[in-house]
């Protein structure tokens, strides 16, 4: 009796909360947060979404410095200013700066992510909001933001501050929009061949869709099949 209860106490318990696994839960209601939240944020106003966006994409950027500032153990001090830096010259003082910016501790790498994860999605929201659709020329124009901004902060200003904001501007563009464009290739289906919608659809009832390779080699497609005699069939057959 008392097995025949504890069987019933289980098949009352819904199948939905047996056997779940936490972290499934913790990722589908992340999911669903992130849905509500991105829903919300399409139905403010041009300024408030850019700023939110702008706000949470720099928090996001200064974390990641921050953690990759602690990584490199403020490696800045393997640039140290010398005590006779007036007597360099602008241009190796220029290097010097962007050294000591590119190998800066925790605080100095947040500041610099923030700023060019925080400019690159502000400029993003801004333009795909303005344009409707995100492509390559929204992905660089944002990263040329994002580099004159990130060259500004750095103090990378060289003897030239203006070139040196647009040469960094046009080389973030020109990685980011080439990033853009070899993600967009390899994130795409691969072209469905026409010929063979049917044969391919066949082999693969048949279990054998590894044959299909064969099948193009003997051009056979889904026009040319039918047209095959038994001596054909065989003879095909035999090539396998």
């Amino acid at each position: 009796m008392g097995v025949e209860k504890q069987g019933a106490m289980v098949a009352e318990i819904p199948n939905s909360a047996m056997g779940q696994n936490p972290i499934a839960q913790f990722q589908a209601k992340f999911k669903e947060l992130e849905e509500g939240f991105k829903g919300w944020l399409a139905k403010q106003s041009l300024p408030v979404e850019a700023a939110v966006v702008t706000v949470t994409s720099a928090a996001q950027g200064a974390a990641i410095g921050a953690f990759m500032g602690t990584l490199t153990n403020d490696s800045a001090s393997v640039f140290p200013t010398p005590p006779d830096a007036a007597a360099l010259n602008p241009q190796a003082m220029a290097s010097l700066k962007q050294a000591q910016a590119l190998s800066g501790g925790p605080f100095v790498q947040a500041r610099n992510f923030a700023v060019m994860t925080g400019v690159n999605a502000g400029i993003s929201c801004v333009m795909k909001r303005i344009r409707g659709k995100e492509d390559v020329q929204t992905s660089m124009v944002a990263a040329f933001g994002s580099g004159a901004m990130f060259s500004l902060v750095s103090g990378m200003g060289g003897p030239n501050p203006a070139a040196n904001v647009i040469t960094s501007g046009l080389f973030f563009a020109l990685v980011q929009g080439g990033l853009f464009q070899l993600g967009k290739k390899f994130s795409q289906p691969p072209a469905e061949d026409v010929f063979y919608v049917k044969t391919r659809t066949m082999l693969t009832r048949l279990g054998l869709q590894n044959y299909e390779k064969n099948f193009k080699k003997g051009l056979l497609t889904d026009n040319t099949l039918p047209l095959l005699n038994d001596r054909q069939v065989v003879g095909f057959r035999s090539s396998f």
